[in-house]
This record gives C-alpha cells, sequence and structure tokens, in this order.
C-alpha cells in the first residue's frame, strides 16, 4: 500500500514563519491597548471629545488644588453660636 504525501517541493509554502519573542510580546501589547480602548469607548460617537474634555477636567482640578494649597486666598467663613439664656 503506498502513503499519500504532499510534494515535498511545495511544503516550503505550507509553513508559517513565527515572529521572535520579542516581537510577539510586542504584537500581543499593542493588540490589548487597541481592545482596552475599544471598551473604554464602545457606545462613544466621538471618543475625542470624550478624551479633551476628561484632560479638561483634570487640568481644572490641578489648578484647584494648587490653589488651594499655595494660595489659601480663597473666602474662609466662620460660624460663631451664641446661647443666651433668659429667665423668664
Amino acid at each position: 500500500m503506498g502513503m499519500c504525501l504532499p510534494c515535498f517541493g511545495g511544503a516550503a509554502d505550507d509553513v508559517v514563519i513565527t515572529p521572535d519573542p520579542e516581537t510577539r510580546r510586542r504584537q500581543l501589547a499593542e493588540a490589548a491597548e487597541k481592545r482596552q480602548k475599544e471598551t473604554a469607548y464602545r457606545g462613544v460617537k466621538n471618543p475625542e471629545a470624550v478624551e479633551r474634555k476628561r484632560k479638561k477636567q483634570e487640568e481644572t482640578e490641578k489648578q484647584a488644588m494648587t490653589s488651594s494649597v499655595s494660595g489659601g486666598g480663597g473666602l474662609k467663613v466662620g460660624f460663631v453660636l451664641i446661647l443666651k439664656l433668659c429667665d423668664f
């Protein structure tokens, strides 16, 4: 009985060359980042606008933190409670 074997001349075309481990790690990391971005902006029509808004909000919060810590120029409000006991 004979065996059915592919022609050895065409076998080189069927071989898939795998990249070296460092390239493979980089590709996997890029794919993971892409998936995270896609899931973070799922349902958002304009992700760039959302990103700009988030950065602007972070800058505003950072400015508020630095001005409140260093300057202390904001208004300070104090309450005084005076109790007077009356004899009726």
